[in-house]
């Protein structure tokens, strides 16, 4: 990857926002995510990996349908590195026995590190759906899908999928 200055002012610029989003909601904040997982880059060429990643939760304020739902960020940086930044709509609705879905749409920008991995744009977004169970002391376990895709605004749309364990670690008071 070569480090450019119209590229480098796209990720000055990308990590102002982020830390815009995480500065702006920290007096409301609800958790922290943290999750290991392993992707799937759906290319005959790819190079697939394991990754990390870690997710602000906003407090959910609205409901709708009986569904949750508040503004989050998301970082992942995989095993080959690729990383993907974005922000957007996270969702929770509870179940019974202190289980719960939750799901996210969280749109960003993507940064290829080989051309193996490459998604099709910079612009990717990406969509999770996932099941836990919440613990006695607040905290939280979850397993969750994900696709990371641009919507074949691209030119190329391979995508990629991944699995992951997530833990959910509460920033303050649980919301009532």
């Amino acid at each position: 990857m070569t480090w450019d200055g119209k590229k480098m002012s796209r990720y000055i610029i990308l990590f102002g926002l982020v830390a815009s989003l995480f500065i702006a909601n920290a007096s409301q904040a609800q958790e922290i995510v943290l999750g290991v997982g392993y992707n799937d880059f759906n290319s005959e060429i790819s190079e697939d990996g394991y990754y990390i990643a870690a997710d602000y939760h906003a407090r959910r304020n609205w409901t709708l349908f009986g569904v949750e739902y508040g503004f989050g960020a998301t970082g992942q940086v995989h095993e080959t590195g690729e990383i993907f930044v974005g922000g957007g709509l996270q969702f929770r609705h509870a179940l019974r026995n202190t289980w719960f879905v939750e799901a996210s749409v969280m749109p960003g920008y993507y940064f290829n590190n080989s051309q193996r991995n490459d998604l099709g744009s910079d612009f990717e977004i990406r969509s999770l759906l996932g099941i836990g169970r919440e613990f006695g002391n607040g905290s939280h376990v979850s397993f969750a899908l994900t696709h990371i895709s641009n919507a074949s605004i691209g030119e190329d749309n391979p995508g990629m999928n991944a699995v992951s364990l997530r833990f959910h670690f509460p920033l303050s008071a649980r919301h009532q």
